[in-house]
C-alpha cells in the first residue's frame, strides 16, 4: 500500500484508536449505570459483528444462524451459573461446552451445507436457527423457555465487592468512581473482548485470511490452483461460530440473565447485518464502527428525538414528526442515507477515497 493509499486507512484507524480509548476509560468518562451498561453492549457486538464478518465479508459466506452460536455460549455458561452457582468454573466450563456444541453445529452445517448456493447455504442456517430458537423456548426445565434463566455472577463482579479498602475498611474512589465489582465487571468485559477482537484482527491479516479473501473473490479459481475451498470454508464458520459463542458467554455473565431476547432472537441478526453493512464489509475497523453506531441509536436516538421535538414544540408539524415513538422510522431514514452516501460501508468507502486515484 503507497502513501496515497494509506490516508483513508490511517483515517479509520485512529476512530477506532479513538473509540477503544473511549470504552477503556468509559467507566470514569461516563458514571451513570445506563453509559456502562451501553459501553458493555458495544464491546460484546463488536466481536459478534467481527465474527460475522469473518465469514460474510471475508470469504462470502452468508449465514442467518449467528445468534443460534451467540446463544449457545450464552445459555452454556447461564445454565451452569444457575446450577453449580456463582464461580469461575461454571463460566469456563459453560464456555467451554458452548463452543463444543457450536462447533458440532458449524461442522455439520458447514460440511452438508457449503457446497450448496450461497441462497440455499442462507436458507438453511436461517431454519436451523429457527429450529434452535423453538427448542430453547420449549425446553423450559433446562432453559427457562420464554422467562429465560437469572443467575448470580461471580462474586468478584458482585457490586459489595471490593477490589481495594482504604484505612477505614471503604471501598477506594479512583476520579470519584467506586472501585468495586460493577468495575471488575466491565473491565472483564472490555478485556476479554479486546482479546478476542485482536486476535480476529490478527486472522485476517494471516496468509490464512489471505487464501480466504482469494475464495471470495473466485471460489473456481482459488479451488483450480489447489486450496480445498469446502475445507477453508468450513474452518472460517467453526472459527465465527467459536468467536460469537464466547461472546455470547461473556454477555451472559455481564448480564446475568440470559433468555431468548436476549441471546437468540432474530432481532439480533438484523443488527448484526445492519452493524456491518454500515461499518464496511470485508474489515474489522469496520465492524467497530458500526457496531458503536447502532448501539448507541438503539439507546439514545429516542431520546434526542424527544429533546427535539419539546424544544420544536412551537412549530406546526415538526414536533410531531420528531415525536419519541418514531424513532424506528429515523433510524432507518439515516440507515438508508448512510448506505447511499457509503456504498461501501463508512470504512470501506473511507478507505476508498484514501486510495489513490
Amino acid at each position: 500500500m503507497n502513501q496515497t493509499q494509506t490516508t483513508g486507512a490511517l483515517t479509520i484507524k485512529l476512530i477506532v484508536l479513538a473509540i477503544g480509548a473511549l470504552l477503556l476509560f468509559a467507566p470514569f468518562l461516563f458514571q451513570d449505570v445506563r453509559s456502562l451498561e451501553v459501553a458493555a453492549r458495544i464491546c460484546i457486538f463488536i466481536v459478534l459483528v467481527a465474527s460475522y464478518d469473518l465469514l460474510i465479508g471475508y470469504t462470502g459466506i452468508v449465514s442467518f444462524a449467528h445468534t443460534m452460536f451467540f446463544g449457545f455460549g450464552a445459555y452454556g455458561a447461564a445454565i451452569l451459573l444457575k446450577g453449580m452457582g456463582p464461580g469461575w468454573t461454571p463460566v469456563i466450563l459453560g464456555a467451554l461446552a458452548g463452543v463444543g456444541v457450536s462447533l458440532v453445529f458449524a461442522i455439520a452445517i458447514g460440511l452438508l451445507s457449503l457446497r450448496v448456493k450461497a441462497i440455499f447455504f442462507a436458507m438453511i442456517t436461517l431454519a436451523a436457527a429457527s429450529v434452535v430458537l423453538v427448542l430453547v423456548s420449549q425446553m423450559s426445565s433446562l432453559t427457562g423457555g420464554e422467562d429465560g434463566i437469572t443467575y448470580k455472577a461471580p462474586d468478584l463482579f458482585k457490586p459489595a465487592t471490593k477490589l481495594l479498602t482504604d484505612d477505614e475498611g471503604k471501598v477506594v474512589r479512583l476520579w470519584d468512581v467506586r472501585l468495586n465489582g460493577k468495575l471488575a465487571a466491565y473491565y472483564f468485559v472490555f478485556l476479554t473482548s479486546l482479546i478476542l477482537f485482536l486476535l480476529m484482527l490478527r486472522f485476517t491479516t494471516s496468509p490464512l485470511g489471505t487464501v480466504l479473501k482469494a475464495i471470495r473473490e473466485n471460489e473456481q479459481r482459488a479451488e483450480a490452483i489447489g486450496y480445498r475451498v469446502v475445507a477453508y470454508r468450513t474452518f472460517v464458520f467453526c472459527l465465527s461460530a467459536t468467536m460469537a459463542s464466547l461472546a455470547g458467554t461473556i454477555y451472559a455473565v455481564w448480564l446475568k440473565y440470559t433468555g431468548p431476547d436476549t441471546s437468540l432472537s432474530f432481532a439480533i441478526m438484523i443488527d448484526i447485518l445492519l452493524m456491518v453493512v454500515i461499518g464496511g464489509m470485508g474489515t474489522m475497523w469496520g465492524a467497530v464502527i458500526g457496531a458503536v453506531l447502532l448501539v448507541l441509536a438503539q439507546y439514545y436516538l429516542r431520546d434526542l428525538m424527544g429533546a427535539a421535538s419539546e424544544a420544536m414544540a412551537g412549530i406546526p408539524v415538526l414536533p410531531n414528526l420528531l415525536a419519541a415513538d418514531r424513532w424506528l422510522f429515523w433510524l432507518g431514514i439515516i440507515f438508508i442515507l448512510l448506505v447511499y452516501f457509503f456504498p461501501k460501508g463508512i470504512a470501506g468507502t473511507a478507505m476508498d477515497k484514501g486510495a489513490a486515484k
